[in-house]
């Protein structure tokens, strides 16, 4: 694949499609519990069989993986599709418009197309491997950039939830060491699901931690942080596929990066 851009178009039109489904029961939407317990809705549901339906017609020979239906198409395609309809669910439940819709194309596992999409506040960014990192609302489109800050003492730095630190984890989670982040950055705060890497791509913040993902909370980020020349790696040092790597760390330099991955490991003495 020579250019990305028809890839990039795709996936555009495809984070549109599911807004057409999402938008309309914002508000008024119930959440049920799926087995593993995160909640669900009939927005996430049809959001993401539009936009596999969208895919079947447009890219019938590639593999699709989204957080409602799992893994489809051919177990050896070159390209996979990667979907989460709605990021944030627990907060589009009761109202929160921070949610995202992401949508991402894998080549070879390499993730080289990323969207982030916030309906209910009319923003995106996206990014093409090669093509830079964009920004867009309705009233304006522009490439943005990371800000390269690499003290953490002079970096604002995110993360979504306590979970798996070492406030709140459970015995089946890496108790990460969350509070001594919390000391040492310049800047601190809870920021919701996708929109805390958003902003690490647009410049706005300097890194943003996440100790909990799966690959359709993560594929559409990596492409969108990196092409606007920032870093991304899972927290663990021992995984070798960032879109599997089970977690996220994204910042606007492999200084900062590297140090918040470090201070973060649990079991450290300092």
């Amino acid at each position: 694949m020579s250019s990305l851009s028809s890839e990039l178009d795709l996936a555009l039109a495809l984070a549109q499609s599911a807004e057409d489904e999402i938008l309309p029961r914002f508000r008024t939407v119930t959440a049920t519990r799926k087995p593993d317990g995160t909640e669900v809705t009939e927005a996430d549901r049809e959001a993401e069989r539009s936009m596999r339906e969208h895919l079947a017609e447009a890219r019938p020979d590639h593999a699709v993986l989204g957080e409602e239906f799992g893994d489809t198409g051919p177990d050896d395609a070159r390209y996979r599709w990667v979907l989460d309809p709605v990021d944030g669910t627990a907060g589009f439940t009761i109202g929160v418009p921070l949610f995202g819709t992401l949508v991402a194309l894998l080549e070879d596992g390499e993730p080289v197309v990323g969207v982030i999409h916030f309906p209910a506040i009319g923003e995106t960014v996206y990014a093409a491997r090669g093509e830079g990192c964009w920004f867009r609302t309705d009233e304006e489109e522009m490439q943005v950039q990371v800000d390269p800050v690499d003290a953490i003492e002079e970096a604002t730095i995110t993360t979504t939830a306590l979970h798996s630190s070492d406030v709140t984890a459970t015995e089946e989670q890496t108790p990460y060491r969350l509070t001594t982040l919390v000391r040492r950055a310049g800047k601190f705060r809870f920021v919701t699901d996708c929109l805390q890497h958003a902003l690490v791509a647009r410049g706005r913040t300097h890194a943003a931690v996440d100790t909990i993902m799966h690959p359709w909370d993560i594929a559409a980020l990596v492409p969108c942080v990196r092409e606007a020349g920032g870093v991304a790696a899972p927290l663990d040092p021992s995984a070798d596929d960032i879109v599997f790597g089970g977690s996220l760390v994204t910042a606007g330099s492999e200084a900062l990066l590297n140090d918040v991955r470090t201070l973060l490991q649990p079991n450290r003495d300092d």
